[in-house]
């Protein structure tokens, strides 16, 4: 039995000492205490997600900005590269893709809230960090506040003013927050200063930020700090194993910093381990990773549960503010003068792709839903509803906690209460290095005077499992003291639904305060266990839905999905009413429609079912989605034509870059060697508006596509299919075919590859293989409320 005493008492946050937030008369005020924000008088939980309009095509935004809200994602946050602006100095572009004004238009129209991050430096693996070279030419002191650097940054702050004028939340608009810089750790002045001359611009929010690991000296109570944490670290070495402080963010605790995050770029090293200064902020987040880019030396695969987990431990450890980075994947633009991504040839150590910044995202380059999206979805379902409440609560730790990230034997939980109600969250999973399973596992929490025995029965928790199990919490009038099922939101109407989801394969038990219960009904068996009600013999599913009467009468009701439905469900308005949506293809919901993406034959189901459906699953109704009328005809792997042009010469032999000792990425000289390919598209691929995407499964080490000569992507191979999306490319397509340039990967190149994915065999001491060239097109059906 694994014990843990909550304490009854939560002291209360300190108010008033920071000097942020909205004044208290304006209507929906943001505000912020040592322990959590809120706005409009209520605790608020925001669920922020990185998406970078300057790299995604302006065309694409409301569709892409759509999903990122269907993933339950409330705030974007996106950098504004002064590089992307102001390549000439003083000609400034804020038009087409670099239209900021539009993509926060966009925005509130969507009602997503934004955070700008405006640098003037931002990283975001962009050449010189977002900087235009001109600037590091110039006769200043970079990042200070040198007079001279301050009046290069107050026409990019003046015209970002501009671009956001109107668009403040003291003007209505959706701007909540604002960060300054990026990974600056020792010119606290400065941040205040660039903040001064931000609001003078114009540029304004209830909320600053600034980057907090790497133990920043920060200006106190100025801005929130925001940390970050990510399952890989493509700027690490290419050392054959896990980065060592990832490890660290798969335990539950109350540390927040990542010495590692920017480690590769800091010139002085870090010390120490203090962090009780951050009592005074909230523990909020910017940089959790939604995957991981690749660079040339480091390449690693990053899969769902390692990004799913990771979340939710961030969760269990006291965030209040989750911040994905990247959520959705984009790429680097070409610039007038030069390429701008991260490289050798500027300083930095690590060389990443000129044009590719998936990310291996929830949402990808292209807009492809990734399995992640919807293992987070599942999280988001659950924040939208008890968000808030979470908000207020405290980290308690078990006195079993694991005392060292090495320690792979001990089991990983905790709890974050009020003091009377709580979730208790547990993880065992990790990537790399498998975590074993646990058998015999129950926990006994002293809550609010009660002893909860959570289950009842001992289980085995499975390794990689991750969930969060709800201790003491309202289900309409009547109280559910624990249940084996993680909470996914509630549906409002005037029968409320709580939707909890099973976990890990364990059996699901309701236990009831039964004084707040007057009568359960459903397909289960109720027994009474002294004062408490419990529901066992549960089958998860669609028709698993157990209706509770409180003592006054009035009725709640509990659905329990299986686990592989839960990662099928999207919630949101849907035709006048709050539903839940299952559905084995991604869905994007708005209020007047459902749109479907993805091929093939399926039913959706829905609940509470529309007056359209005609079939039941369970409680849901089946809506049928059948391919619309005028949509592209899949194109089968055979009717895309793809010629030799050239074959491969030999390996190149590695390139070390002298100042990072690290492997260098082959330069457009290098690619005279590279096999050519020529891949003809049919002009039907494109008889719809609807993304298709060129999906190369391949294996070797730098790939390039070119449109009439003009490079248009490229990629470190790291294992996964490499997928381009044609869209936004069709008439060069059309027109001039594509064209595919592969290099062969070396055996001794020393670049890290994940074990899971690298060559069994290098035949003559290298491999390059294409194995299979396809058209996957990405056909959206639209439902409207008549199922049509």
């Amino acid at each position: 039995m694994r014990r843990l005493g909550i304490p009854s008492q939560i002291p209360p946050p300190m108010e008033g000492h920071l000097r942020l937030g909205d004044l208290p008369h304006q209507p929906d005020a943001i505000t912020v205490n040592s322990r959590h924000l809120s706005r409009g008088g209520r605790p608020w939980f925001p669920i922020m997600g990185e998406f970078h309009y300057g790299r995604y095509p302006a065309a694409e935004w409301r569709e892409e900005l759509l999903k990122v809200r269907a993933g339950g994602v409330t705030a974007v946050a996106t950098y504004v590269f002064w590089n992307l602006h102001e390549e000439r100095r003083g000609t400034f572009d804020w038009s087409g893709d670099r239209d900021l004004r539009r993509f926060v238009t966009t925005c509130a129209e969507l009602g997503l809230d934004v955070v700008v991050r405006i640098g003037p430096w931002g990283h975001g693996e962009s050449r010189n960090g977002g900087f235009p070279d001109w600037v590091l030419e110039a006769d200043c002191v970079p990042r200070t506040d040198d007079p001279r650097y301050v009046e290069l940054v107050r026409p990019l702050f003046e015209q970002i003013g501009a671009q956001l004028a109107g668009l403040t939340r003291k003007q209505g608009g959706p701007v909540v927050a604002v960060q300054v810089e990026n990974e600056l750790y020792d010119q606290p002045g400065h941040l205040v200063t660039l903040k001064q001359l931000a609001q003078a611009a114009g540029i304004d929010a209830p909320l600053w930020t600034a980057t907090g690991w790497g133990h920043a000296q920060l200006p106190p109570d100025e801005v929130i700090p925001l940390f970050g944490g990510y399952p890989e670290a493509a700027w690490d070495t290419a050392h054959d194993g896990w980065p060592q402080q990832s490890r660290a963010h798969y335990f539950f605790g109350p540390g927040r910093d990542d010495d590692s995050i920017g480690s590769d770029l800091r010139t002085t090293e870090v010390t120490g381990s203090d962090e009780s200064h951050l009592a005074r902020y909230p523990f909020a987040t910017c940089e959790l990773g939604g995957g991981m880019y690749t660079s040339y030396h480091r390449r690693p695969v990053i899969e769902a549960p390692d990004i799913a987990a990771l979340g939710l431990v961030k969760l269990g450890s006291g965030s209040v503010w989750q911040g994905y980075y990247m959520y959705h994947g984009a790429s680097q633009k070409i610039g007038a003068l030069s390429t701008l991504q991260e490289s050798h040839a500027t300083g930095y150590p690590n060389d990443c792709p000129v044009i590719n910044y998936d990310f291996q995202a929830p949402l990808g380059e292209y807009g492809q839903f990734r399995e992640s999206f919807r293992h987070l979805r599942l999280q988001h379902l659950w924040l939208a509803a008890d968000g808030p409440d979470l908000a207020t609560m405290t980290l308690v730790m078990p006195p079993d906690a694991p005392g060292d990230t090495a320690d792979r034997e001990t089991l990983r939980w905790c709890v974050r209460s009020d003091g009377r109600s709580g979730f208790l969250f547990v993880n065992n999973h990790q990537p790399v290095e498998t975590l074993p399973a646990h058998e015999g596992v129950r926990f006994a929490i002293e809550l609010d005077g009660r002893e909860l025995v959570v289950p009842r029965e001992p289980v085995t928790v499975p390794s990689g499992a991750y969930f969060v199990w709800p201790l003491a919490r309202p289900v309409g009038g009547s109280l559910l003291l624990s249940a084996t099922a993680q909470p996914m939101g509630v549906l409002d109407g005037d029968e409320p639904v709580h939707v909890l989801c099973q976990t890990a394969g364990i059996p699901v038990e309701l236990v009831f305060d039964a004084a707040t219960v007057a009568g359960v009904e459903g397909p289960a068996t109720v027994e009474r266990d002294g004062d408490r009600l419990v529901v066992t013999e549960l089958v998860p599913g669609p028709g698993c839905l157990v209706r509770i009467r409180d003592a006054s009468g009035a009725r709640a009701a509990v659905l329990v999905l299986d686990a592989d439905s839960a990662l099928a469900a999207a919630g949101g308005r849907l035709w006048g009413a709050h539903r839940l949506v299952l559905s084995e293809r991604p869905v994007v919901i708005e209020e007047s429609r459902l749109v479907v993406y993805g091929q093939g034959h399926s039913d959706v189901r829905i609940f509470p079912a529309p007056a359209s459906a005609a079939r039941t699953d369970g409680v849901f109704g089946l809506l049928p989605v059948a391919a619309a009328a005028g949509q592209a005809p899949e194109v089968k792997v055979e009717e895309v034509k793809v010629e030799e042009v050239r074959q491969a010469g030999p390996a190149r032999r590695p390139v070390i870059d002298p100042a990072s000792g690290r492997a260098s990425a082959p330069t457009d000289a290098d690619f005279e060697q590279a096999a050519v390919y020529r891949v003809t598209v049919p002009p039907e691929a494109f008889a719809g508006e609807e993304e298709v995407l060129l999906r190369l499964d391949w294996v070797g080490d730098v790939g390039r596509v070119h449109l009439g000569g003009r490079l248009v992507a490229d990629q470190f191979w790291h294992g996964p299919a490499w997928e381009i999306g044609l869209r936004r490319f069709r008439e060069e397509v059309l027109e001039h075919g594509i064209e595919v340039r592969l290099l062969p990967l070396s055996q001794d190149a020393p670049v890290f590859v994940s074990p899971g994915v690298r060559p069994a065999a290098y035949p003559g001491g290298s491999v390059l293989e294409l194995r299979s060239v396809a058209l996957v097109p990405v056909p959206r059906t639209v439902l409207v409320e008549d199922g049509r």
